[in-house]
């Protein structure tokens, strides 16, 4: 199921506030089995069988967090067994058949697997899990008792399937007591429209642009910057739509999740850029990687090792394929480059050119990304500064107003209106102008689901 279908929108969602708030307050025992059903039900909804995958997680972790809560010399082997059980799941279920195709090309022998479909989201809550056990054996955080509430937290439906990625300390709280309000439900309501309309009318309205571009039906240099620049909003507006919407979730049922994105295309730098881009990855990859490898105190080599070992698993966190992995070490080569000194470069150039190198930078980044094979990428990558001789011809095709429209709109809400936004929000005039635009806009963007069809969240396949 997902957020951005009718089932959701006129049933599921209804049916869920009706039951949650029909159960009192004092019982907030009762409104978290509320929850974990509907979540349970949810994620059962498009995966019947690999929910008891993830039971079967959130089971074992539960265990090992208890374990850990003691203290015992065995500790660090069941903190390395837990660890070691959640990455080879997702080793099994993600990387498997990537690691065999690589053991074919060095060895020249084929290795022949049953293909094994991806659970949706066991990326993000496989990182959850871990981030449980691993803080409590830091002891950074209380090892839950009850084993509902662990598996409320793991399987809570708003971030379950693309995030953004909860950590148990941030709401460990709001489990066991949370505040509903009016005014809160009323702020997520709005965010839930806002993430709404970003998916809706501006990524699912830019997909077939991307879609015509990448597959070369009109190979052009501008075709080609055109499709890189409506790729770039394409894959912002998806997912940051979708954390919106997890976000606006939360907040409906009394809980606060941290953001997920803050305006990355008006980054001044790569390393600014990771700093706005899916936090929670980052942020996560810092905690429990990079901080644990040394991160910037063991001298500059093993700085910059650290580096390539962190963007190395974030592309491979993204996907099983050798395009993610040059993504990553993409960015990590640019890292390594501002810290040696291209930042102070940086620093002497007018603001906006500062910008246009980040989204320059990105955008050929997003190529690696979005395109199906190495060879793909290289070949669309070319196009974007060999002329084809037929631009104009292809440009005349490929572009009519309603792209020109959805991409004003997308680069005006991915950059310009971050200034907008503080002035709408200055004062309660300007809030309430921005509140009734956010409604009228989400009814738009109920109309233009209910004439479309299935279309999936980006970020669904990692």
């Amino acid at each position: 199921m997902i957020f951005s279908s009718s089932v959701f929108l006129f049933l599921f969602l209804p049916m869920l506030l009706l039951a949650y708030y029909s159960v009192g307050r004092k019982h907030r025992h009762m409104r978290n089995a509320v929850l974990l059903l509907a979540s349970l039900f949810f994620y059962a909804w498009g995966e019947p069988v690999y929910v008891f995958l993830m039971l079967m997680s959130i089971l074992l972790n539960y265990a090992a967090g208890l374990f850990l809560a003691r203290p015992s010399k065995h500790a660090k082997a069941i903190l390395t067994l837990s660890v070691v059980y959640n990455i080879g799941i997702l080793f099994v279920f993600k990387y498997l058949g990537f690691a065999c195709e690589v053991l074919q090309s060095f060895t020249g022998r084929a290795v022949r697997i049953r293909q094994i479909v991806l659970p949706i989201g066991i990326s993000f809550f496989t990182f959850q899990i871990m981030s449980y056990v691993i803080d409590v054996y830091r002891g950074r955080a209380n090892a839950q008792k009850s084993l509902p509430d662990l598996a409320l937290y793991i399987s809570l439906f708003p971030q379950l399937i693309a995030g953004p990625i909860v950590r148990y300390v941030d709401v460990a709280e709001q489990i066991g007591e949370r505040e509903e309000s009016w005014d809160r439900f009323a702020c997520g309501a709005l965010r839930f429209m806002c993430g709404f309309s970003k998916k809706v009318l501006i990524a699912d309205q830019l997909s077939p642009l991307v879609d015509t571009v990448f597959s070369g039906a009109w190979p052009s240099m501008i075709s080609h910057w055109i499709g890189a620049l409506a790729y770039s909003l394409q894959i912002y507006f998806d997912f940051s739509g979708y954390s919106d919407m997890a976000i606006g979730l939360g907040k409906l049922f009394g809980f606060d999740f941290l953001e997920n994105f803050n305006y990355p295309y008006i980054s001044r730098s790569v390393k600014e850029f990771w700093r706005r881009w899916h936090i929670s990855l980052s942020s996560w990859f810092r905690d429990y990687v990079y901080i644990p490898l040394g991160g910037n105190r063991k001298g500059t080599a093993r700085t910059y090792f650290n580096l390539l070992v962190v963007f190395f698993l974030t592309g491979l966190w993204h996907g099983a394929s050798y395009n993610f992995i040059v993504w990553g070490m993409y960015y990590a080569v640019f890292l390594i480059l501002e810290r040696v000194g291209l930042d102070r470069v940086l620093d002497r150039l007018p603001s906006p050119l500062q910008r246009l190198y980040t989204l320059f930078v990105v955008m050929i980044g997003w190529v690696f990304f979005r395109a199906d094979t190495m060879s793909d990428a290289i070949v669309y990558i070319r196009g974007m500064f060999v002329p084809y001789g037929r631009d104009l011809v292809c440009f005349r095709y490929i572009m009519d107003a309603q792209y020109w429209t959805f991409l004003a709109f997308g680069v005006y809400f991915s950059t310009f209106h971050a200034g907008i936004g503080r002035f709408l929000s200055a004062s309660p005039k300007t809030r309430a102008v921005s509140d009734w635009c956010t409604v009228c806009i989400f009814i738009l963007a109920v109309c233009y689901l209910v004439g479309s069809g299935y279309s999936p969240f980006l970020y669904f396949r990692f």
